[in-house]
């Protein structure tokens, strides 16, 4: 952390293996010696939440990742996670690498894929361990953080990034990766509580003790002193506090210790949390059988906001029209109101309020403007604060949008409006300091100049919490030159789902886990990032453009079996050949991910027409060749089209549900070929002409196919290898499909002799006779 006073993230989070170890040591340490206070003497509880495992995805977009929420109850001294992963498949399956991810408050940001985050985007950090399979199955994984933060946590996990291969489904093994999150705590029953400018004496020995302090709203700053120390005869005072939770990865709990003076020990804490009970930990640095007494004191100064909706402005505006304008332009408190004593806690005016709409339009869709103005005055003394209410608990699953926006010509030149975003309290000091870091967060700072009037943030994925706007106007060249009065500065702040609905390559989707919603962006056409926005493997329009005309265009094959099948009378076949042609040019246009998208039908029904098409086409080319009687044959196309149509119902993916069939009608094709060649005791097709230019070629044709299908596909080369499936499947039917019958026209129906006589066709045997 590299900051005085803050302790290291390593003493305050562990992963181990075989973690419950920890928690036994724990709840099996020795009971307190005897002459502890009562104050010291606070007991310990274990509870234990679980939540249903979750088969873990290879990361493509956050909807990969899996996300366990849980509830961290107060006074919770330690936390600890046990990661229990199992995996099914066999062997065959690899050893991959499973990384989990924690952050309290809102789920973590992460960015496995390493893609650039949209501009002025504020990355909120998460903590996070990646692990290969093998060592987890070892034994449970355990995360232990101390002094965790109260309330929701949650846990992300995901196996490595996605591979480009395009897998058949049934043709690789099935390999099923799960995890299930245990969460236990220790929290304490009892705790003292500390109250403002009263001492509360202390007498710790190897146990710690645990306080904690309520911060009302308004406090602009908090000290803690420790009084009267002493151990055993020692001028030392062998004590620290720790102040704060603990809240992934970022650790900013302040610590105080006074083993050497100066004296009185104290701690300063500017900005803490507001309206939440701040938790402390008094631990002994002493031996394990010395005693050290002390008191302890925490003391608030609290600051008189200044509300721009108080009742004397109300008053002076009931004679006056109330309009935009007017009420942009009212002028705030002058420097002496912002002086003056007030009477709550007799503090100075120390902040100038806003009251706050917040409007809900839709699920994670909150706008939030001022009450009573369009704008914000940013005056020169005083910071002026807009609270924003994302502490419904279901706002953290958005992203949070400000976008601030002054007349570049009310700022003169030297002057800047600092403008800091924090969570849980406002940022106060802007007289001292401009990193708007406050007691136990590091804000987001913004600024606005003469020569840049707009400023933006994002933030995704925002804690659960009020968040504070504040901004002040500041002189940093020459402060005695500056005597604005104030500028406006007008903040369109709003809660959105996903920034710019993920843009025109993406599309938000809304995600659920027990209840919680949260979105996602799953973007397309090589883009990539959490909002769409990383254009480094993006495809251009060109290769938009020809990867559709690859794979509608390539259809037109299919014309060649159609033109065939006229000509033999085959017109069955010749119908299921339009159809797969048809509906397969158009699922593939409607299948685009760029712009050039053209859907005749919804895009389920398309693509549902389109397998239905493929299946049946080998299905009736199979069969064709088997030369079977025609009702017979008729019988069996409409048998199999029913068949492949609810095996594509049950499972549209399912190689085994297409192949099932196929497999059936090559059986049945061999069964008739070889009856063939015992009856006739010669090979059949019996011409050498036959073998050598239609069979021998249509089935190498075929074979390529199902090899490119099903082993070389990927999502960069899919337009490509995907256009030739659909020649080389169009261009094996044309060859494979049987001679026309001898003694048979194109178009010509069987017609009867003068004399009465009949000429009787066998299909089986392809023999004619005269009866």
């Amino acid at each position: 952390m590299g900051r005085a006073g803050t302790r290291s993230g390593s003493e305050a989070v562990a992963v181990a293996v075989a973690g419950p170890l920890l928690l036994l040591l724990l709840l099996a340490r020795p009971p307190p010696a005897a002459g502890d206070s009562r104050k010291s003497e606070a007991g310990l509880v274990s509870e234990h939440f679980s939540q249903e495992p979750q088969t873990l995805s290879f990361y493509s977009w956050y909807g990969s990742a899996r996300l366990f929420r849980f509830h961290v109850p107060p006074d919770t001294v330690l936390l600890l996670w046990l990661l229990k992963v199992s995996r099914d498949g066999g062997p065959a399956c690899p050893d991959v690498e499973i990384t989990v991810h924690f952050r309290s408050g809102a789920p973590p940001v992460i960015n496995p894929l390493g893609a650039s985050f949209p501009d002025h985007t504020a990355v909120p950090p998460s903590f996070h361990i990646s692990m290969p399979l093998s060592a987890m199955l070892l034994g449970n994984v355990s995360v232990n953080v101390s002094h965790p933060a109260p309330g929701d946590w949650f846990v992300a996990a995901h196996l490595p990034p996605s591979s480009q291969k395009i897998q058949v489904k049934d043709f690789v093994p099935t390999c099923d990766y799960t995890l299930q999150p245990d969460m236990l705590v220790i929290r304490a029953l009892e705790a003292s509580i500390m109250e403002p400018d009263v001492p509360l004496p202390l007498t710790l020995f190897s146990r710690p003790s645990y306080l904690k302090i309520f911060i009302p709203e308004h406090t602009q700053e908090l000290r803690l002193e420790l009084q009267g120390c002493a151990s055993n005869g020692s001028l030392g005072c062998p004590v620290r506090l720790t102040v704060g939770s603990v809240t992934l990865p970022s650790n900013f709990q302040k610590v105080l210790t006074c083993t050497s003076p100066p004296w009185p020990c104290h701690l300063l804490l500017p900005s803490p949390p507001w309206g939440r009970w701040l938790q402390v930990t008094a631990e002994s640095l002493a031996g394990p059988h010395e005693a050290v007494a002390f008191s302890a004191v925490a003391a608030l100064t609290a600051c008189r906001p200044w509300s721009m909706t108080h009742p004397h402005l109300l008053q002076s505006s009931q004679n006056e029209s109330f309009n935009t304008s007017t009420v942009q332009l009212s002028p705030g408190p002058s420097r002496r109101d912002l002086g003056r004593n007030g009477g709550w806690g007799g503090g100075p005016f120390c902040l100038l309020s806003y009251q706050v709409i917040r409007e809900d339009f839709d699920l994670l869709s909150v706008h939030f403007q001022p009450l009573d103005r369009v704008s914000m005055t940013a005056h020169l003394d005083t910071p002026s604060v807009m609270r924003l209410h994302l502490n419904t608990g279901m706002d953290s699953g958005g992203s949070l949008t400000i976008s601030l926006r002054t007349n570049k010509t009310e700022i003169a030149n030297g002057t800047l409006v600092v403008v800091c975003v924090n969570a849980a309290s406002p940022f106060l000091s802007f007289n001292t300091s401009h990193n708007c870091t406050t007691a136990f967060f590091q804000g987001y700072r913004l600024s606005l100049s003469a020569s840049s009037h707009k400023a933006n943030l994002i933030v995704p994925y925002p804690e659960t919490d009020n968040w504070y706007l504040s901004l002040q106007l500041v002189c940093p060249k020459s402060p005695e030159d500056c005597e604005q009065a104030g500028v406006h500065v007008q903040a369109t702040v709003y809660l959105m789902p996903c920034l710019d609905s993920c843009g025109s390559y993406g599309q938000c989707a809304m995600l659920r886990r027990h209840g919680y919603m949260y979105a996602g962006c799953s973007c397309k056409a090589g883009w990539r990032g959490w909002s769409c926005t990383d254009n480094s493997t993006a495809q251009t329009e060109a290769q938009q453009r020809a990867a559709v005309l690859l794979l509608t265009l390539s259809n037109l094959v299919f014309l060649a079996p159609i033109a065939i099948c006229a000509h033999r009378f085959l017109l069955v076949e010749a119908a299921v050949y339009a159809y797969t042609m048809f509906f397969s040019t158009f699922y593939h246009a409607c299948d685009q991910p760029g712009k050039a998208v053209l859907c005749i039908l919804n895009y389920d029904t398309l693509q549902y027409c389109d397998f239905l098409g493929s299946g049946v086409s080998i299905w009736v080319t199979i069969l064709c060749m088997a030369r079977l009687k025609t009702v017979l044959k008729y019988v069996l196309f409409l048998l199999g089209t029913l068949v492949i149509a609810m095996s594509l119902q049950l499972d549209r993916r399912g190689a085994w549900n297409m192949m099932g069939p196929c497999l059936f009608a090559f059986v049945i094709m061999v069964s008739m070929w070889v009856y063939r060649c015992g009856h006739r005791r010669q090979c059949y097709p019996s011409s050498w002409q036959r073998w050598a230019f239609y069979l021998l070629p249509g089935i190498s044709m075929a074979s390529a196919g199902v090899g490119i299908y099903t082993s070389l596909m990927t999502a960069d080369n899919y337009f490509y290898t995907h256009s030739v499936w659909h020649v080389l499947l169009a261009g094996s039917a044309a060859l494979l499909l049987p001679p026309r019958e001898g003694h048979t026209e194109a178009w010509a129906c069987p017609k009867r002799l003068p004399c009465h006589y009949q000429i009787c066709r066998n299909d089986g045997d392809e023999l004619y006779t005269v009866t």
